[in-house]
């Protein structure tokens, strides 16, 4: 099956509202194995409306639209959609003693042009919206089919997992299963080492990139539930053949969601000591539910005097080599774990922008430290592109890495190690120094 998603509204075409929608759509079409050929934006115009749907029909099976279903005169998907499908609408009682409940419960007096939402399609069938007052619509001729949902996202991804989903997959005649891989690194070398993974038919693989990783989403197509899990199994041994720990975990929201459960199951507990991060890493930890099982400190040191007083770092390293240097990264990671007593801890020092770099150390340098027993492993993160937004978040990204490797017992790639007892040894911060610079 081949579906278009249609994203009707003229505050889309004017960049007031951003487009969520669609991306959600294409994520899940995909995991039902629906080929989505275009995703597009239409303005609040019936002539135009219909003219795309009427070449939409003829180049696809199914046109997935929203918005445009609600109570004023420019909510026009739901009229122009039904003409075009040879359908007509007709006043729907009980959707309209819905939408004057919905009201009276809010102390609001139903506006009689919400009558307009209560109109529901004749030959196709309404989709009922539990959530707001704007139902949904199926329409199908000759073997094209429609369906529409709300603008809203919140009530488009309710009507999508209650009733939607449900209907395109028994259309399928087949259960569907999916794995998500979670996968360290970037999406251009990523594809290139797993392109022929790429090319199957079924379980299909696609990659779907993030910042600092990459999801891998496989999804099989299957007579029953068990046999679509074990052919997503099977296909999923073959990327951990190529990728090896480089897949980090499946199915989880993220780095920092692995990165407690192992805290937890390893009987760790972990510190972070921030400058140019603000409090990212901290804050990325903390949204995972039982983070205070394993963190308890959070140091964010953006003075140069921060660094000193709440974490240690000599003030004289950080006049020799600059706030922004490995020595200064390696004694912020150390001091916080001792300042905190945590069995692990990171620390992320760099220049994020757009203004302060020099031809040493421009905009995009970081440098991170992973401390853990008696050694800190020192990293340099440069971000080419001198977005702040960016070198932000690939920097919590890497230090939630570092923290991850140290967690699992291994000793972090890309890292220059120090021991805790030379961290103010006037030589050995000279060597971890130049060591990075002559990079």
């Amino acid at each position: 099956m081949t579906a278009e998603i249609i994203s009707v509204g003229t505050e889309l075409l004017l960049g007031n509202i951003l487009n969520t929608n669609a991306q959600y759509l294409s994520r899940e079409l995909a995991d039902l194995g629906i080929t989505v050929q275009r995703e597009s934006t239409i303005g609040d115009n019936h002539d135009r409306l219909a003219d795309f749907v009427n070449e939409a029909k003829q180049r696809c099976d199914l046109l997935v639209f929203t918005g445009g279903l609600g109570p004023t005169a420019d909510d026009l998907t739901k009229e122009t959609v039904a003409a075009c499908f040879g359908d007509t609408l007709a006043f729907d009682e009980a959707e309209w003693e819905k939408i004057t409940g919905f009201f009276a419960r809010s102390h609001r007096e139903t506006a009689p042009n919400n009558r307009k939402q209560a109109m529901v399609p004749t030959v196709g069938h309404k989709i009922v919206n539990h959530h707001g007052t704007a139902p949904g619509a199926w329409f199908e001729q000759d073997g094209h089919c429609a369906v529409l949902m709300p603008g809203v996202p919140h009530e488009m991804k309710a009507m999508w997992e209650e009733s939607v989903r449900p209907l395109l997959l028994a259309r399928q005649n087949c259960t569907l299963h999916s794995i998500t891989l979670r996968v360290l690194g970037g999406e251009s070398d990523l594809e290139y080492r797993v392109k022929d993974l790429l090319e199957n038919a079924n379980p299909t693989a696609a990659i779907y990139c993030k910042t600092g990783e990459c999801e891998i989403r496989i999804t099989a197509r299957a007579s029953t539930p068990e046999e679509g899990e074990k052919m997503c199994r099977d296909y999923a041994t073959k990327f951990y053949d190529l990728l090896g720990d480089a897949v980090y975990d499946e199915d989880v929201a993220g780095l920092e969601e692995t990165l407690v459960h192992t805290l937890k199951q390893q009987g760790l507990s972990l510190s972070t000591a921030e400058s140019c991060t603000g409090g990212m890493i901290a804050q990325r930890i903390t949204s995972v539910s039982g983070a205070s099982e394993v963190f308890g400190y959070g140091f964010v040191t953006y003075w140069a005097e921060a660094k000193t007083r709440l974490v240690g770092v000599q003030p004289e390293v950080i006049e020799r080599y600059n706030v922004v240097s490995a020595p200064v990264a390696a004694q912020m990671a150390l001091g916080a774990a001792q300042a905190s007593g945590s069995d692990i801890a990171v620390s992320v020092t760099g220049l994020a922008g757009p203004g302060g770099g020099d031809a040493v150390r421009p905009v995009g340098t970081v440098y991170l430290g992973a401390a853990r027993g008696g050694t800190v492993y020192v990293q340099k993160l440069f971000v080419s592109r001198p977005d702040r937004a960016l070198v932000r978040a690939r920097a919590a990204q890497a230090a939630l890495t570092l923290a991850l490797r140290l967690a699992q017992g291994k000793v972090p790639a890309h890292t220059k190690p120090l021991a805790a007892a030379q961290q103010q040894d006037e030589a050995a911060l000279a060597a971890l120094n130049e060591a990075f610079l002559a990079e």
